[in-house]
């Protein structure tokens, strides 16, 4: 089977954590948006499941914030910051073609309190440090 480079976007607007391929995005109100980046669900495969932690759960940097199920196989989902969750996503939950079709819109999969933004948003990229972590892997990569 030929190998299809990824051909995707990696939107300006938020911060984003190479390591588990994850994004954020921080609200006007403190609470950030958090989902999976179109490479990381590149490399995952078709997302056919998705399952939030609880609202109220305390997820710490590096831990699971919830599962996705992609070609035959659950995967835990890595928080990219340390948080207490607000909300899962109940769309993406009930539909999560969501997350894998609109991971920067509607795909999103928490929303979340950070708790201990400012030491570990420094830990985050933006877009353009992304895009290169992304063509090292990638160097075929095609970005919208």
């Amino acid at each position: 089977m030929a190998h299809h480079p990824f051909h995707g976007s990696v939107p300006d607007d938020r911060l984003y954590c190479p390591a588990h391929d994850m994004w954020v995005r921080e609200e006007e109100n403190g609470e950030v948006l958090i989902g999976a980046t179109s490479f990381g669900i590149f490399i995952a495969g078709e997302i056919i499941a998705f399952t939030a932690k609880p609202k109220g759960a305390q997820v710490a940097l590096g831990k699971g914030l919830g599962t996705v199920e992609c070609r035959k196989t659950v995967l835990a989902v890595h928080a990219p910051i340390s948080f207490i969750l607000l909300e899962g996503n109940e769309a993406a939950e009930e539909h999560p073609a969501l997350v894998d079709k609109q991971p920067y819109g509607d795909g999103w999969m928490v929303r979340a309190q950070p708790t201990d933004w400012e030491a570990e948003k420094a830990t985050l990229v933006d877009a353009a440090a992304y895009r290169r972590h992304i063509l090292k892997i990638e160097p075929d990569a095609c970005f919208e």
